[in-house]
């Protein structure tokens, strides 16, 4: 794994002249050896195109690490949990929840949810991004969240997760937003919880211990 785990905050990348690695701007905390930083324009694409991007907003500026040596990376306090993917089902997430990646690792925008107009409107409600962002292939991800992020394991069942407390997902996995508004909600007198993911099939979803958006 390129990335070691510092503590709950911090992680150290180990760059090589084959593992460049792509990481959010001002994330840098330190580094040593030879290394060199360049701007990326949009969200990393691996070391490629950034399409869909501008269209759907699901972008941060990014920068490439390069050379050889270590570097320290962390943002703003948040917790930092660092996934090992194996070139199988993509790890899905928002993109302001990437910290850093390998850059040999390709990302793509998709919508997020099947249930059309209502789930945009949930969406948008929610603050949940309407576009989510693929992360595919083989390496290591190192993902942000407000008081550490959780593993929910899933093999056929479905579970209900807070639209602000998602984190992301690995497997096969749908993702729908469903809504459930009443009058309680309308004048603030509801639970709190009208908006929902509903998220079924196999895999794992990652939760943070907050509700708090970035």
């Amino acid at each position: 794994m390129s990335f070691e785990t510092v503590n709950s905050k911090v992680v150290r990348a180990h760059v090589g002249p084959g593992t460049p690695v792509l990481a959010r701007r001002g994330a840098m905390l330190g580094y040593s050896g030879q290394v060199t930083f360049r701007p990326v324009h949009g969200q990393g694409r691996g070391m490629g195109g950034m399409v869909g991007a501008a269209m759907s907003g699901e972008s941060n500026p990014m920068m490439a690490t390069e050379g050889t040596g270590q570097v320290l990376y962390g943002y703003k306090g948040l917790h930092v949990t660092v996934l090992e993917l194996d070139g199988g089902a993509p790890l899905v997430c928002e993109a302001d929840r990437l910290l850093a990646h390998d850059a040999t690792l390709q990302t793509s925008v998709q919508f997020l949810g099947s249930g059309g107009l209502k789930s945009a409107i949930s969406g948008a409600m929610t603050g949940q991004g309407l576009f989510t962002t693929n992360v595919h292939g083989r390496g290591a991800v190192a993902l942000l969240s407000h008081g550490g992020a959780f593993p929910l394991q899933l093999a056929g069942q479905q579970v209900g997760v807070d639209p602000q407390a998602y984190v992301g997902h690995v497997g096969q996995l749908s993702v729908d937003l469903a809504a459930k508004v009443g009058f309680r909600d309308v004048v603030g007198r509801g639970s709190g919880e009208a908006f929902q993911l509903r998220i079924s099939g196999s895999g794992t979803v990652y939760v943070q211990a907050s509700e708090r958006k970035f």
